[in-house]
């Protein structure tokens, strides 16, 4: 499709102290930078914000009460539960723009009443088709370049795939238009929103980063400051370039003019005068965006306590390493009456799941991945025999073969994890027909690439450091080292239960690879210990990923389970500082359908400063979409 240029000021943020505007109120656009009238307009307030809500026409879970905002009018002007999906996730490409957007990729899963099935769509980045499986390594020293210096470069960024996804959504599921879905995000970040300590305090976390490249400190650091809590925080150049999307579809990334300022921004990043940073560029041609393709894939499926359970299979190692986990603990008594032993059993399955996930899972268009064996009972079952309810198993584990049974319980000493990063963004939605949507999406570290392509508002990925730089043993390469064209191993698990063929949940979380551990142990507090879902999605979070030591948020470092827990060996360190200034582990958004026939939308009560859950109590004037 043939695209037209559109010339766009490079200074594109404007943060106001006062006054604050409507969200809904004309802007003149004439400058990005032109301030306010203080006379004439109102005070700008955000979306009323809620942890729990319950209602029987829709409803929608995300981070942000702007974002969820966005998904529920869509719901309300008749969109069904995958509109009102696209709709919250590029209002968080506004609203969280270090975790998502369109410069990232990520995993769509979808229940549809209609036919009763549950559909996936891979939308993760791929590697460029020059990039090799030495690309992370110095030729100079033959040793794997400095992680931080592959995260900001150019090298790190891979072909965006969540405009396509929400594209095949649509185009599949949905029923408006692009155009429409993308309208409130546009016009979201033309009005602007208040800025709130999480996008204050992630903004400084990155102040170094950010001043590396001259755009993104245009956009993120307005006049050279970070932004001031209750600000209005403007980005025209995502409203112009959302726009731009809604009207000429995703040709406009994958075959026109916004591609070619990605591949330009990626091959020559915008590096500042002055910056003391040695910044790699990319290896990304146009014709590596012209190739991208949004995947349908078949999700995986397990049957846990009379449950099914299902997810995203690889380049994802979410439903594997869930499933996995799960089965295992389905070869115990897991109940509130010990909870002690159902919190060592479920640290332990997670240690083995991951030893399994790390040794198998990659991209499957590269790799031989054992997906359905993983996911085998009488594997899980060779597995669980490692457990002991007296002792803690020593990390890293041994991965075995689910392609040669009976050799599961076999010990021996495995590879350690390698680093993901902890960002990421997570959503549900439902609508009153019965469909569902769980979307995880990202842009890797949070602020991800730390490049922002000039004049269009958005962050560049740094995905491809979810790649292994170097094999995982000198005798086993493993699946998830660089190569052209793939998808590197991801641990996102946007995740749909149904029971007796109907929804039951809907559950995912960001923070890389914790997000197996968090929608595994929510899961497993809900199904298992009897929570309600907002108990289980409020509890304190330990996180096992086949490492020494277990992390542990605050709350649960002070409970009376960890003396008892390191009575049988297990090692528990305080949580690393993540999206925020404070020791978090993941941030749930999650839907429980009720026998009366109500979905309960649950979202964090404090983590990343809460989240928000939004319903609808009636059909309301929807209309008649399916």
């Amino acid at each position: 499709m043939p695209v037209r240029r559109t010339v766009v000021a490079a200074a594109s943020a404007v943060v106001i102290a006062v006054p604050l505007v409507s969200a809904g109120a004309q802007q003149d656009t004439g400058s990005p930078f032109r301030a306010a009238s203080t006379a004439s307009e109102p005070e700008l307030k955000p979306p009323a914000k809620e942890s729990v809500a319950t209602g029987s026409g829709g409803a929608v879970s995300s981070v942000n009460s702007y974002a969820s905002q966005a998904g529920i009018d869509v719901l309300r002007k008749g969109g069904n539960a995958v509109d009102a999906a696209v709709a919250t996730a590029a209002a968080l490409g506004v609203v969280e723009p270090y975790s998502a957007g369109i410069g990232g990729g990520g995993y769509f899963t979808y229940y549809n009443a209609r036919t009763g099935k549950v559909s996936t769509i891979d939308g993760r980045e791929t590697a460029p088709a020059d990039m090799k499986s030495d690309a992370f390594i110095d030729p100079s020293t033959g040793k794997p370049i400095p992680f931080s210096e592959a995260v900001n470069s150019g090298l790190s960024v891979g072909v965006p795939g969540t405009p396509a996804t929400w594209q095949k959504a649509l185009g599949d599921w949905g029923t408006i238009s692009p155009a429409k879905a993308l309208g409130p995000a546009a016009r979201l970040a033309e009005d602007g929103f208040v800025v709130n300590d999480e996008f204050r305090a992630q903004t400084e976390m990155n102040e170094k980063r950010f001043r590396t490249f001259s755009s993104t400190a245009e956009l993120f650091l307005p006049n050279g400051e970070l932004p001031v809590v209750g600000s209005r925080f403007r980005n025209p150049d995502l409203a112009r370039t959302y726009r731009q999307l809604g009207r000429e579809g995703t040709d406009a990334l994958y075959q026109g003019d916004i591609g070619r300022d990605v591949v330009r921004t990626v091959q020559q990043p915008p590096v500042a005068p002055g910056a003391d940073a040695k910044v790699r560029p990319g290896l990304m041609e146009a014709d590596d965006l012209a190739k991208y393709t949004a995947l349908r894939r078949d999700p995986t499926h397990i049957a846990y306590r009379g449950l099914d359970v299902y997810s995203m299979a690889p380049s994802s190692s979410g439903g594997t390493t869930v499933g996995e986990g799960l089965n295992i603990l389905e070869n115990f008594d897991i109940s509130p009456a010990d909870r002690v032993q159902a919190l060592h059993k479920y640290l332990e399955a997670s240690r083995i799941a991951f030893a399994d996930r790390n040794r198998w899972v990659g991209d499957p268009a590269f790799s031989d991945v054992p997906t359905q064996e993983l996911l085998d009972k009488k594997f899980a079952r060779d597995r669980a025999c490692l457990i002991s309810p007296t002792s803690t198993l020593t990390s890293p584990v041994a991965p075995a073969d689910p392609r040669r049974p009976g050799t599961g319980c076999t010990k021996g000493t495995g590879s350690p994890e390698p680093y993901e990063g902890p960002s990421t963004t997570h959503l549900v939605a439902s609508d009153r027909w019965g469909n569902v949507v769980s979307y995880t999406l990202t842009i890797e570290q949070t602020g991800g690439s730390a490049i922002t392509v000039p004049g269009r508002g958005f962050l560049l990925n740094n995905e491809l450091t979810d790649f292994n730089f170097t094999p995982l043993s000198e005798d086993v390469p493993g699946p998830n080292l660089p190569g052209p064209g793939k998808r590197p191993r991801s641990s996102m698990s946007p995740t749909i239960v149904l029971k007796d063929g109907r929804p039951h949940l809907a559950v995912g979380s960001p923070g890389g690879a914790t997000i197996i551990t968090t929608v595994l142990q929510t899961l497993v507090n809900r199904v298992d210990l009897g929570m309600s879902l907002p108990e289980a999605v409020a509890a304190p979070r330990i996180s096992q990923r086949n490492l020494t030591d277990t992390e542990a948020e605050p709350a649960f470092l002070k409970s009376r389970e960890r003396a008892a827990l390191e009575g049988l060996g297990q090692h528990f360190v305080e949580a690393p500082e993540t999206f925020t200034p404070s020791p978090e582990i993941g941030a749930v958004a999650a839907l429980e359908f009720l026998p009366d026939g109500r979905t309960q939308a649950v979202a964090e009560p404090e983590r990343r400063g809460g989240g928000s859950a939004m319903v609808l109590h009636g059909a309301g004037d929807a209309g008649d979409a399916r």
